[in-house]
């Protein structure tokens, strides 16, 4: 980490320092006539020239001491010109430029009163959305959740799996550096923040599958975060019962060095203590993250992103019991728990971006990063339960309490992993754009080095005898007649692995918009090709080398109606990563093969106006069909898989979402998904994969006062039906195939709001200089909804009958919340 603060400290220095010469410099930010920021403006003067970035920002030098024309012009909105300037020497002067709308075309696309339509199929996710909606992980991914073919089960947990896909199957860039999560966590609580910190956030796309190829190889989605580069010193701070944040934004004078920094804290303590289990929690989840922005000349910029990550949690089970069963036959899992567990996760990234601007049209980059995790499981519970029934007799003195026992036992986990690994990636991408048509490329390498040291065992102990696994090395006749042999653990995972692998990929695309028949027209035609290697300690070596062609077509007809229509259809290829050439027993299989799903999606993207109010209906229809799938069991948010290729499987859904301003000066949407996906294993036939999350609808809801306008409301409302539960170990699941029950639930958030864009105290009070102020509260779960994740499976004595017993999620929660920008 010590080149990371030599870096650090020569671009802070390099910020301060102005450039001396016979120039001036204009610079701000360019609008469009939402004050959103406009990207690829031109800002030309003579034969000097600059385009705003993806936050609108735009720096031009001039000759100083002479009159001046400076024009910005974007294709879709009307020329803004400047005349007769004059500029001293190294005088620098902002001007923040809004372009209006004008009558024909932006990109290809006929602008309405509802605004731009998007070509290439991916979602953009308001900011302001991310920042005000709550949840009790509130950020990028609890907007996410509330998407159609996004879903995820678990409050407490930041992952999300999208149309039938699981955790891993997801792609994150922050400023086009992929990030990566921690591997050994196994329950949401032990998650705290999610990588992505939503105060440094300026711009949100998702897409949900069907992407291009310059996207990268994973099987369901991609999340495109950008971060800010600011304009104005700023900053904002932000408490709550859950933990706090502050951000601070700094721009050097002459505006050729930015940076957005941030520090999170988080304690989970309010939402875990809500379940059902009472324990002792010390939970502390820390991190902070800068992102350095130095523009040395008009044609090189260099940005560093630099992140660390602490996660400590700390955890003494005490007791839990959990009413399950039905009205008639009520049952009780009662279980007391001693030992304690401690697991901390400790992350550090930092990445170099360099930015040539060839000329006009041609871009080149350069990035380079390290990832690096640290990750530790210490934990030894015993837990010791009694199974009963329940006295549901409304006037007897032991109602609620257990009568019978039908099974008393107890159980002890252990546990002593390590993980340390390192990720290197190099990586150079390209991009011509001349005459709306668009050639793109890239080239990476990555290499990945993973020490691993599994340490788990399971022993269980039912009516006064150990149980061992249910395996042919271990038959026996207990308790019948004596048996003499070595206390054997029910379920054992002892394993070292030394991995390395090195990966080498490239892509390529080709973009273009035009005219057919007076229809606008969008289409992108891609490839990319990934080669990967596995070696190391006791692996025997092997290598892979994939082709994924992917296209997209989109066409917006002539018509009345504003309407866009898109299809895509490509192979994404899913490389196994380290976790995915684990099998169950912690053994590496390195003949693993890399996943293959052929996607195909239709959309339609309408536009209208509605009580004089604009509204979009989305919709798409989908099929994946799946090969070389490597199954997996999912427990909580932890995944282990077979390493088997062993499988085919399938996705088919569809998706509907109306967004719009339901309440002016709002936006509001309302989602709905179905989707079904199954899997068959060695030609056993198809079952419901773990994710087969049927059902989905989802509402996200702003609203206010009319009479207090400033007290504003944040609703947001989802309802998943159950995903299968998983099976008892050792169990077949083509057997057990029961689900969860459906997941519901309701977050609502009031605020009242001090101040903000539209309205400033005066200049002579005290909080003048804040830009917004606002203190409310939020009620998680507001109709207390019994939510569960995962079973745990009990044995009754006499029947010997396994019960699924739901772990309940978190309850009602109150929190308070400040927000303070500056």
């Amino acid at each position: 980490m010590k080149c990371f603060k030599y870096i650090f400290v020569f671009l802070t220095v390099c910020g301060f320092v102005s450039l001396n010469g016979q120039t001036a410099t204009i610079t701000g930010v360019v609008l469009d006539e939402q004050n959103m920021p406009l990207s690829q403006v031109n800002i030309s003067s003579g034969t000097s020239g600059s385009f705003s970035d993806n936050n609108g920002f735009y720096i031009l030098e001039i000759i100083s001491d002479t009159e001046t024309t400076i024009t910005f012009s974007h294709l879709g909105h009307k020329n803004v010109v400047i005349q007769k300037l004059v500029l001293g020497t190294n005088e620098t002067f902002e001007f923040n430029p809004v372009m209006k709308t004008d009558v024909i075309q932006v990109d290809g696309v006929t602008v309405s009163p509802t605004g731009e339509k998007n070509t290439d199929g991916i979602t953009t996710i308001s900011k302001d959305i991310i920042r005000k909606i709550p949840g009790a992980n509130a950020g990028v991914e609890n907007i996410l959740k509330l998407l159609p073919g996004v879903s995820s089960n678990n409050e407490l947990s930041t992952q999300y799996s999208v149309r039938g896909g699981n955790y891993d199957e997801n792609l994150v860039y922050v400023n086009e550096i992929e990030v990566y999560r921690p591997f050994l966590i196994r329950s949401a609580q032990q998650e705290g923040l999610s990588f992505v910190n939503t105060d440094l956030v300026s711009n949100v796309k998702f897409s949900p599958g069907g992407f291009q190829a310059k996207y990268g190889d994973k099987l369901s989605s991609v999340l495109d975060i950008t971060y800010k580069n600011p304009t104005t010193l700023g900053a904002q701070f932000e408490a709550s019962l859950l933990g706090a944040s502050a951000a601070i934004e700094t721009v050097s004078e002459n505006k050729n060095f930015t940076s957005v920094s941030g520090i999170r804290y988080r304690n989970n303590s309010l939402l875990v203590n809500s379940q059902q289990t009472k324990t002792n929690l010390n939970p502390v989840f820390v991190d902070a993250q800068s992102y350095l922005t130095h523009r040395f000349s008009n044609k090189f910029h260099l940005s560093f992103l630099g992140t660390i990550s602490i996660n400590d949690y700390q955890n003494e089970p005490i007791n839990r019991q959990t009413n399950f069963g039905t009205l008639d036959q009520p049952k009780a899992l009662i279980i007391n728990y001693e030992g304690r567990e401690n697991n901390r996760y400790t992350t550090e990234l930092g990445a170099l971006k360099a930015n040539y601007f060839l000329n006009e049209s041609t871009t080149l980059k350069l990035i380079s990063s390290v990832y690096h995790t640290n990750e530790q499981e210490r934990s030894d519970i015993i837990a010791a339960y009694e199974l009963g029934e329940v006295d549901s007799n409304l006037g007897s003195e032991t109602v609620g309490e257990v009568t019978s026992s039908k099974g008393i036992g107890s159980q002890f986990n252990r546990a002593r992993n390590d993980l340390d690994a390192l990720i290197f990636n190099l990586e150079h991408k390209g991009k011509n754009i001349k005459n709306q048509r668009s050639i793109e490329w890239g080239v990476k390498y990555t290499h990945e080095d993973i020490r691993d040291q599994l340490r788990e065992s399971e022993f269980i102990d039912s009516a006064g005898f150990s149980i061992r696994p249910p395996l042919t090395d271990f038959i026996n006749n207990e308790p019948e007649e004596p048996f003499d042999g070595p206390l054997e653990a029910f379920e054992s995972l002892i394993a070292t692995n030394f991995v390395k692998t090195d990966r080498f990929t490239a892509y390529a695309q080709f973009s273009d918009r035009n005219l057919w028949n007076d229809h606008n027209i969008y289409y992108n035609l891609g490839a990319r090709m990934h080669h990967w290697s596995i070696s190391g300690e006791n692996i025997t070596k092997n290598a892979q080398t994939v082709f994924s062609p992917r296209g997209q077509f989109a066409i917006k007809p002539n018509w009345e109606k504003d309407m866009l229509f898109r299809v895509s259809a490509g192979v994404y290829h899913q490389p196994p990563f380290y976790r995915e050439l684990r099998d169950n027993t912690g053994t590496i299989q390195p003949k693993v093969k890399a996943q293959k799903s052929i996607h195909f999606v239709l959309s339609n993207e309408y536009s209208f106006t509605m009580w004089n109010r604009p509204f979009t209906i989305l919709s798409e229809v989908y099929y994946k069909n799946l090969t070389n799938v490597n199954t997996y069991t999912l427990e909580d948010v932890r995944i282990r898989y077979f390493a088997n290729n062993d499988a085919t499987a399938y996705v088919y859904g569809g998706e509907l979402r109306l967004n719009g301003a339901f309440v002016p000066g709002t936006e509001s949407w309302v989602s709905i998904g179905y989707l079904k996906t199954e899997e068959n294993s060695n030609d056993r036939g198809y079952i419901a994969r773990p994710t087969d999350q049927r059902l989905k609808f989802a509402v996200l809801y702003q609203d206010y006062i009319p009479a207090v306008p400033n007290v504003k409301m944040y609703l947001n409302l989802v309802y998943n039906t159950g995903v299968p539960g998983g099976s008892p170990s050792y169990a077949d699941p083509y057997i057990f195939q029961n689900r969860l029950r459906d997941y519901k639930r309701a977050d609502l958030g009031i605020s009242y709001i001090f101040a903000d864009e539209e309205q400033r105290y005066r200049k002579n009070h005290w909080l003048h200089k804040l830009k917004a102020l606002s203190v409310g509260f939020e009620v998680f779960n507001l109709f207390n909804n019994q939510n569960s994740i995962t079973n745990t499976w009990v044995r009754d004595a006499d029947s010997k009958q396994q019960f699924a017993v739901p772990n309940f999620l978190t309850s009602r929660v109150l929190n308070i919340k400040l927000n303070a920008r500056f």
